[in-house]
């Protein structure tokens, strides 16, 4: 199964968490969608701004502040992913109860590392 997976705070800095997951993903063979507050690609995958329509989304990775995060909240929802992923320093109790609610797994680990160790 081809788990689609958003990427929240996507960036083209090659030094950024962001970009490393979206090579990852791609590698690993994931389709990788890449949302950003900047235009501009990674690995020839454009950067969406905004909130995009999108189908059939499995995973959302978040990569931003949970200070920002609440500009995502409706569109996450409306989303409608199997789960969402709080990457280390992007935890935030508020998105996860409306996860919760909404019946979508919340899961707070390392996209990376789940990536490398096969959990993904």
């Amino acid at each position: 199964m081809n788990k689609k997976t958003l990427v929240i705070g996507a960036s083209n800095n090659p030094d950024r968490f962001s970009y490393k997951a979206v090579r990852k993903l791609k590698a690993s063979g994931y389709e990788a969608i890449p949302i950003g507050i900047r235009e501009g690609e990674i690995e020839g995958i454009k950067i969406h701004l905004g909130y995009p329509e999108i189908k059939d989304v499995h995973t959302i990775t978040i990569y931003i502040n949970p200070s920002i995060q609440p500009v995502y909240y409706d569109y996450i929802l409306k989303l409608k992913p199997i789960r969402v992923i709080f990457n280390p320093g992007t935890e935030n109790e508020e998105l996860k109860q409306l996860c919760k609610q909404n019946e979508i797994e919340v899961v707070e680990y390392c996209t990376l590392i789940m990536l490398s160790s096969d959990e993904y």
